[in-house]
């Protein structure tokens, strides 16, 4: 696909499985500027479940990629993660507009892990 679809606020693709292959296409359409980022946590990933012989650290990148597509899929939402990001990272902990932007964070990503 050249081109993303027109939305109305819906989701952009279809949630992928979690398996790499599926990840790394959807990622690819929703984020493609993410999937260099993407390919060296998979290889990071891969060789510290080699060496402590465990799925754990497969599983955990399995889960924070899908949670990164499932906020890319919805363009609001990821404008509003992003812009929650951009405050918290700005913002000195002491202004109230920090807290509310850490707020919006984890109400955002626990959402799109549920």
């Amino acid at each position: 696909m050249t081109t993303q679809p027109v939305h109305d606020g819906g989701a952009l693709i279809p949630r992928p499985e979690k398996t790499f292959p599926a990840l790394r296409a959807a990622l690819a359409q929703v984020a493609p500027s993410r999937l260099a980022e993407m390919t060296s946590e998979r290889d990071t990933v891969f060789t510290m479940a080699t060496q402590s012989n465990s799925f754990g650290p497969i599983a955990m990148f399995q889960v924070k990629w899908a949670t990164v597509i499932e906020v890319e899929r919805f363009p609001d939402v990821a404008r509003r993660l992003h812009a929650a990001e951009h405050t918290a990272q700005t913002l000195g902990k002491e202004d109230p507009k920090w807290q509310a932007a850490m707020d919006e964070i984890r109400e955002i990503m626990q959402a799109a892990r549920g």
